[in-house]
């Protein structure tokens, strides 16, 4: 029983000199995390969403493709069918029901009347294409005037590119019928010459492309003036469709034709999660990056054709790449460690000098559970060799021995047992000694 105790209180006093010696550190760095913990970056939503277009058409198609490899990282993208690019830039700007990314159409965005948003990117070239019924005699846009076009529904980027271009050439409203109508039920207006021409802002790889270029007795218009509406309208570029691309076996088109096309912009707001921001450029770079009819291998995505600024982290993508976690961890993880990296601050710059204190505050820990038993061996000392009775010289020679049987139960280290053994020779030299003060004051000693 005496024995299971004294193993408890050995237990009790190594618990408690552990925390005497790492009780202050750990403290000290709990609290370094708590001061840190408001610096650390939220967590990255898992769901967000995104505003596209007409279904018919490329971005939500595109939208699509982006839901599926954001799923495999854990993310959810609800998918908005809206009008087009107008509309997408109000709900990016909507502080309630909105959505989180849009598609924008190059040439809609003002950095001034929206400076809040942010770009990610250009994704790839929309071309502006103008169909026209062969029998009407149409070469260029001013020869539009008095005639049905179609410009796109409202709040669309093709209508809001339409109406500009138009405008420019003295064709608007009054002077021509506007139409606003947008994907198949444009193309169908077209097919039951309901309309005299058409804008369509569309990807290549749409399939309205391939509807609309086998409506018989209709022609793709070409920029002849192409160079000056790109000089004038900084957000277009000039693109050469060749003869018969679309189509080897029917030669369409039948010529070079020269298109104005903006470009397609992922945009979000400024307070898109930097996390996300990564995720998403490396989407659009698996779903983008793939040469086509009007562009390279890797030409896209681009920090170029852009409306709005490039939000911070899209600049740090273009110029390193994705980080060094992201290219090898799965996307949680590596969130993970970003967000808590801030957290190892205080462990590196606390801890880490701390543990430089831990040697000599152990050995100090260490020699103390010692050296305090001096004093009272010095004191016992004194009081013995300076009592005049036996007596006196006997409670001394009792109190020594109280004090061997505390210090054979000290636990310390076998590299400190030495000073600890020292220590009892010391208390049996001074015992020894007492004992002869004791036996000459009996008068049994000389």
């Amino acid at each position: 029983m005496e024995k299971g105790s004294s193993r408890a209180k050995k237990k009790g006093r190594s618990l408690k000199d552990r925390l005497g010696i790492f009780g202050p550190a750990i403290l000290i760095t709990i609290l370094g995390f708590i001061v840190a913990y408001p610096f650390v970056e939220p967590a990255p939503p898992r769901k967000i969403i995104i505003g596209t277009g007409d279904p018919s058409g490329a971005y939500y198609a595109f939208a699509q493709r982006y839901r599926e490899l954001l799923a495999k990282d854990g993310i959810t993208l609800e998918i908005r069918s809206t009008a087009g690019s107008v509309e997408n830039v109000k709900l990016l700007e909507a502080r309630e029901g909105g959505v989180d990314i849009a598609f924008v159409q190059g040439g809609i965005g003002d950095p001034t009347a929206q400076p809040n948003l942010r770009s990610l990117g250009s994704l790839y070239f929309e071309p502006l294409w103008v169909f026209y019924q062969r029998g009407e005699k149409i070469k260029r846009l001013p020869d539009l005037r008095g005639k049905r076009i179609i410009v796109g529904p409202e709040e669309s980027g093709v209508k809001a590119i339409a109406v500009k271009l138009l405008e420019a050439n003295g064709v608007n409203s009054q002077t021509a019928t506007l139409l606003p109508l947008g994907g198949e039920k444009a193309v169908e207006a077209l097919r039951e010459k309901r309309a005299d021409a058409a804008f369509f802002v569309l990807s290549p790889q749409s399939p309205l492309i391939r509807d609309l270029f086998s409506l018989k007795g209709v022609d793709l218009l070409s920029f002849e003036r192409g160079e000056a509406y790109q000089r004038a309208n900084r957000f277009l570029s000039l693109l050469k469709l060749p003869e018969g691309v679309m189509d080897f076996e029917k030669n369409s088109p039948d010529r070079d034709t020269l298109l104005l096309a903006p470009a397609a912009n992922l945009v979000v707001r400024q307070d898109f999660h930097p996390a996300l921001a990564d995720l998403l450029i490396g989407v659009a770079m698996e779903v983008h990056g793939a040469p086509g009819l009007f562009q390279e291998l890797n030409e896209f995505p681009s920090q170029k054709y852009l409306d709005f600024p490039l939000h911070k982290e899209a600049q740090r993508f273009f110029r390193t790449g994705p980080t060094f976690l992201k290219k090898y961890l799965p996307f949680w993880a590596a969130v993970f460690i970003e967000r808590a990296k801030i957290m190892f601050l205080p462990l590196f710059t606390l801890l880490l000098p701390l543990m430089r204190l831990f040697p000599p505050g152990f050995r100090w820990r260490m020699r103390s559970r010692i050296y305090h038993w001096y004093r009272n061996l010095e004191e016992m000392d004194f009081q013995g060799h300076q009592s005049t009775s036996p007596e006196e010289v006997r409670s001394c020679i009792a109190e020594l021995e109280k004090i061997d049987g505390e210090v054979m139960h000290v636990p310390v280290p076998l590299s400190y047992a030495g000073e600890l053994y020292n220590l009892r020779i010391h208390i049996a030299h001074i015992q020894e000694s007492l004992r002869k003060a004791e036996a000459v004051l009996r008068g049994e000693g000389k």
